[in-house]
């Protein structure tokens, strides 16, 4: 089949959803179908639209269905979809999820935030992610954890600098935060903490390499964010044996579990600052997050989302 896979992340954006287009471009095109991505429709015939964001992608949902009425349409509902404009722009989001013969969520959780005449039709695809290319060095100067994520409002990105401040003098904690500030003021906010904040490194936007060398050195992850339809970030450090601390959200709880050991209520850098000088100073609570981890990883094998994928679009083609 010829498939529109539309995402609103630019070519160049290191962002998920531009990520998780090319992974699904990708075995798409392994399975024989002629995949195009782009940010918008521009009424190509395509027997086939993969739409990432419902939201986001709802001009082009629209455009597609108004020149195909009878062609099957996919929708990826993002975080921000369910837990922002949901609620924010109800009729344009349940309009691209009312047009959808399919809907794909990222976590387990994301139907009980649907209207339940939507669930019928929702598909979960686990993100997958690649095992490191060799064992994990982990620093040992310093007990380094890692932050990758955008700096934007919904990553809440400073919680963990905020929450390292809390810790005792002796703790030799260092935060590296890797992602990119989505405004000025974000980067200038980030500026000014690692001049007051001599446990906190800001290093920008980075390429995906430099983010497995980051995976591969440090003692564990922080995931601070308030709102996620299932970080692929996630899938990334589970993968490569990263223990995960994470904010107590629907969307780490639908991929780590309800019973995992290492969440911090939301915003609460006083909790977080616990939990992380408990992985400094309690090498059996780290592996306990470590072995929930490993047990977790094949959910999030390429195999298993591309099989999942493909199912999908097998199931709608019909």
């Amino acid at each position: 089949m010829k498939i529109s896979l539309i995402t609103p992340a630019k070519k160049q954006a290191k962002n998920g959803n531009r990520t998780t287009a090319i992974r699904w471009a990708r075995f798409l095109r392994e399975a024989g179908h002629h995949v195009y991505i782009d940010v918008d429709y521009g009424g190509e015939a395509v027997d086939l639209m993969i739409a990432i964001h419902a939201w986001r992608s709802a001009t082009a949902i629209v455009r597609y269905r108004e020149r195909f009425p009878d062609r099957p349409l996919v929708v990826c509902l993002s975080g921000t979809d369910v837990n922002t404009f949901l609620k924010s722009h109800p009729e344009t989001t349940l309009r691209s999820m009312q047009m959808a013969d399919s809907l794909i969520c990222l976590h387990g959780l994301i139907g009980e935030a649907l209207p339940a005449p939507f669930r019928k039709k929702l598909h979960v695809v686990h993100q997958s992610a690649l095992p490191l290319p060799g064992p994990r060095r982990p620093a040992k100067r310093n007990f380094d954890v890692c932050v990758i994520g955008h700096l934007r409002d919904e990553k809440d990105p400073f919680r963990t600098a905020l929450a390292v401040k809390r810790l005792p003098p002796e703790s030799l904690i260092r935060v590296i935060h890797l992602g990119k500030a989505h405004t000025p003021d974000f980067a200038n906010q980030a500026a000014a903490e690692m001049a007051a904040n001599p446990r906190y490194r800001w290093l920008g936007e980075v390429p995906g390499w430099r983010v497995r060398r980051e995976l591969a050195k440090t003692r564990l992850m922080v995931i601070s964010s308030n709102q996620e339809g299932g970080a692929n970030i996630v899938s990334e450090a589970i993968v490569a044996g990263v223990p995960v601390i994470a904010s107590d959200i629907i969307g780490n709880r639908g991929l780590l579990g309800r019973d995992y050991p290492g969440y911090y209520p939301v915003g609460d850098e006083a909790a977080l600052a616990r939990l992380l000088e408990r992985a400094e100073t309690e090498p059996a609570f780290l592996d306990t997050l470590e072995r929930h981890g490993r047990k977790l990883r094949p959910l999030f094998r390429p195999s298993h989302e591309k099989a999942a994928l493909k199912q999908i679009v097998n199931s709608v083609a019909r």
